[in-house]
């Protein structure tokens, strides 16, 4: 096959027919010379809001192909590359036990795939429940303010990634091909092929719990098995080697292979890890709001003329103070919700999620600061127990409901009385609030200098009546558990994983850290 990059067609000519045509032309051969043609990437080119362009990377299948390439030396046309994900080899070593898996997110679900598939039957425990019942509970804790600290927006099959936009994006660099294997894996088990060559894919909340539902089933049929309501409560080591667990405070198993893909939220585990001399390190991490604009305002902003087009626009943008704070934005979900993902008991932490069709009428994204141990008490548990006063505070300002705030009101230093043009699209109950009595000073002064250079640079960014929502607090694990070049802890069987290790940071490099240390198992082991 031939790859052909930088194919343009205007968004308003846009169709299949055309996209050959087009293919043809550039590589000087007859429409029907093409017998083939697989679609790699598509973005959008929207420097010149009058020339707005789809751009396709593309692999034609064609005849005479030696020949096709003798006549176009081009850098946008090549020989299509073999890009495949390339199965790990077994090793030797034989388990005299199951492997365990913590956590059923994207690490835990993909580590568990890999090692179903190639024979291992691992046992994934979880201290939530199935995907669908979770589903239940949340929307049960959305109307009601009723929170189950076990089952929630953080905790339960799928992970925090269930209730999120679904955003398939990583820039880690991908020579082994592990993303693409993710995104076809996921179209697998029921999301949109349009995500293999999307610029910027998402799955959406909606349809990625029926792929988590799948992929479950599909490890099951392999001889996987899933254990819900099972919490890792301590480790059985001996002479630095894992020998076993102790799940739910009085089960026993034994366990010489145990992968730790926790989450990011899971702070009740992390202090029993400590208090087993499992080596961890704080990290840096950030802390902010969320923020929420009219969709078809953040579209006429990135698109012009030509937004209703198009699909609904993302952005992302970054600042750094004049006292060298970094503030981006984060998490940005089109035509989405901003959503209560508490998990403790009068702590109040929010984040953003968008259904498939991201047809809300409002964006949101988080504002957030980085911060370090110079804002909070330096030893391992600082940056936790920072995030744990942040929501302490948010829950008490909006008394149990999630805190909002107009921008200008923010800026004045004042409770907000009434919305403007924005109507939040909120999962769970909302009050006005003071948002800056959340955050030291050194936040708020970050935020208020950073968000009218986002207005600068997105135009409307920073209106008057633009909605803010606090806290995000969990926007990555503040701590990470030291692992070895084989990918295992300095307690010898002991594999961490995840965002919550420390290792990812999103859905897809949350996947690919689970494919890694799955590789890592089977170099070792046997099945």
């Amino acid at each position: 096959m031939i790859r052909v990059r930088q194919v343009k067609i205007n968004i308003l000519e846009d169709k299949e027919e055309l996209l050959i045509s087009k293919v043809s032309k550039i590589l000087k051969i007859k429409r029907e010379d093409i017998l083939d043609l697989k679609i790699n990437k598509k973005a959008i080119d929207a420097r010149d809001k009058n020339n707005i362009y789809y751009v396709y990377e593309v692999d034609a299948l064609v005849s005479n192909e030696d020949a096709i390439l003798q006549n176009n030396r081009n850098k946008d046309i090549l020989e299509s590359p073999i890009e495949r994900y390339k199965w790990p080899e077994k090793g030797e070593k034989k388990l005299q036990s199951r492997i365990v898996i913590v956590g059923s997110g994207p690490a835990g679900l993909f580590c568990a795939y890999i090692l179903a598939e190639m024979g291992y039957k691992p046992l994934i425990i979880e201290r939530g429940r199935k995907v669908e019942e979770r589903t239940e509970i949340v929307e049960k804790f959305w109307n009601t303010g009723v929170l189950d600290t076990e089952c929630n927006v953080q905790f339960g099959e799928g992970g925090a990634g269930t209730f999120s936009d679904g955003k398939l994006n990583t820039l880690i660099k991908d020579k082994r091909h592990l993303g693409e294997f993710v995104l076809e894996t996921f179209v697998k088990f029921g999301a949109p092929k349009e995500i293999l060559y999307e610029h910027n894919p998402h799955i959406g909340t909606d349809i990625l719990r029926d792929v988590v539902k799948n992929m479950r089933e599909y490890i099951i049929s392999k001889g996987g098995e899933f254990r819900y309501q099972t919490k890792l409560t301590d480790l059985i080591i001996k002479n630095n080697r894992l020998e076993g667990i102790i799940v739910n405070e009085q089960k026993k198993w034994d366990c010489e292979c145990l992968v730790l893909a926790i989450g990011h939220s899971a702070r009740d585990t992390f202090l029993m890890l400590r208090n087993n001399n499992l080596e961890m390190e704080a990290k840096a991490f950030a802390v902010g709001l969320r923020v929420m604009h009219r969709q078809e305002d953040i579209n006429m902003a990135q698109y012009g003329k030509f937004y209703d087009k198009l699909p609904n626009a993302s952005y992302k943008l970054t600042y750094t103070t004049k006292k060298n704070r970094g503030v981006y934005t984060f998490c940005m979900c089109p035509g989405g919700y901003v959503v209560n993902a508490s998990s403790e008991q009068e702590r109040l932490v929010a984040n953003g999620m968008s259904n498939y069709k991201r047809d809300s009428g409002v964006s949101n994204s988080a504002v957030i600061v980085t911060v370090n141990n110079k804002d909070f008490v330096d030893d391992l548990f600082g940056g936790l127990e920072f995030q744990r006063k942040l929501e302490e505070k948010a829950f008490q300002l909006g008394r149990g409901k999630i805190p909002i705030q107009l921008w200008k009101d923010y800026q004045a230093n004042k409770k907000s009385s009434l919305l403007g043009d924005i109507l939040p699209m909120i999962k769970g109950e909302y009050e006005f609030g003071n948002l800056r009595e959340i955050f030291p000073e050194e936040i708020n002064e970050a935020i208020l200098e950073a968000i009218p250079n986002f207005g600068l640079k997105l135009k409307g960014f920073d209106k008057d009546d633009m909605v803010m929502a606090g806290v995000e607090a969990r926007s990555s694990s503040p701590i990470r558990i030291v692992r070895n070049e084989m990918l295992e802890a300095n307690i010898e069987g002991v594999y961490p994983s995840g965002e919550g290790a420390g290792y990812a940071g999103g859905i897809m490099t949350s996947a690919i850290d689970g494919i890694k240390v799955a590789e890592a198992i089977i170099n070792k082991y046997c099945s």
